[in-house]
């Protein structure tokens, strides 16, 4: 069977998915939607679809198998909700919405609907991610008793679309957007949820009403103690996890290279093959939608992600350890 998708969304990630689907025999894309008419034309016209300016509209006239959904967070659910009410799969970009209350609502939605839901959570998809998930799981590095996340990257660049500067739009700022990759790539790796966090939320004074960067403590549910260091002011770019483990270590670069320490230096890990994560994340949902794969639990873990977010920013606030919403 080939599902047909629409692209709800015309910005920076629509094409990445457009891409994918150009090399998957069982998905079509039909059509794209975006507010500016230039953009959607031009995407439709590149990936042969059609183009729309409101993605109601593109739901009703086509019909797709398929809804993805790629604009800002703020119209996550709403866009999310509709797609589902009208009969349609939904792979949704991450984060899953701007709170829980909001994530419910889309998972509610889902259950009325019996349509298949999945949160884009590229974080799993990705090689040296997914062979330091390997390396965890076979044991030979010991017990996993620490993470420790940084990233820094300059959040403030003039092409960054203006509605990721202000909170009511996305939800926070880099601790929301990018946070949400840690929050997600840790209790994957580790196989668990958040308890309790602690947190320190920096602001800063370039643009909007969002913060700049922040560190978190995390208490998880299996034991294990995680630690996230986000900046996003100028200085040197970094995307780096550390795992140690009772009888070892592992460096992980996302997206460059897996490294691990079986007591003496670093040593390359190799990684195999893959297609790109847009891709696989769609195999995901079609598998899904198949019946070959429950969505009940990647939907909890995308909730989850929202609600570990929502605490940071509470701890931070408070300046006390905040429980995370169950």
């Amino acid at each position: 069977m080939v599902n047909r998708a629409a692209v709800v969304g015309g910005g920076a990630i629509a094409e990445s998915h457009l891409e994918a689907i150009t090399q998957m025999a069982q998905v079509q894309g039909v059509a794209v939607a975006d507010l500016v008419g230039e953009r959607a034309e031009a995407l439709a016209g590149k990936y042969g679809a059609t183009p729309y300016t409101d993605y109601r509209e593109m739901i009703v006239r086509e019909r797709p198998d398929i809804a993805i959904v790629t604009l800002p967070h703020y119209l996550h659910k709403e866009a999310a909700v509709f797609c589902l009410e009208h009969g349609c799969h939904v792979l949704l970009e991450k984060p899953m919405a701007l709170d829980v209350e909001e994530c419910d609502e889309i998972v509610a939605a889902a259950r009325r609907s019996g349509s298949a839901l999945l949160v884009g959570h590229t974080q799993h998809y990705i090689p040296e991610n997914r062979a330091a998930k390997r390396i965890i799981e076979e044991g030979s590095l010991g017990r996993l008793v620490m993470v420790n996340d940084v990233r820094n990257v300059y959040y403030f660049r003039e092409e960054r679309p203006s509605w990721f500067f202000r909170q009511s739009l996305a939800g926070g700022g880099i601790l929301m957007n990018l946070g949400s990759h840690s929050i997600d790539k840790i209790t994957w790796l580790a196989g668990s949820t958040v308890d309790k966090v602690s947190s320190s939320v920096s602001d800063q004074e370039e643009k909007g009403d969002i913060e700049g960067g922040g560190m978190a403590f995390l208490r998880l549910q299996s034991g294990l103690s995680a630690t996230i260091s986000l900046s996003g002011y100028k200085g040197y770019a970094r995307n780096e996890t550390e795992l140690v483990f009772t009888a070892g270590m592992l460096r992980l670069e996302t997206g460059k290279a897996l490294w691990i320490s079986r007591g003496g230096d670093y040593e390359r890990v190799e990684t195999e093959a893959q297609d790109s994560p847009f891709i696989l994340q769609l195999e995901d949902l079609i598998a899904c939608i198949e019946g070959r794969r429950d969505a009940a639990d990647l939907l909890a873990h995308s909730r989850h992600a929202i609600a570990v977010v929502r605490a940071i920013y509470a701890s931070g606030a408070s300046g006390r350890e905040e429980t995370v919403a169950p």
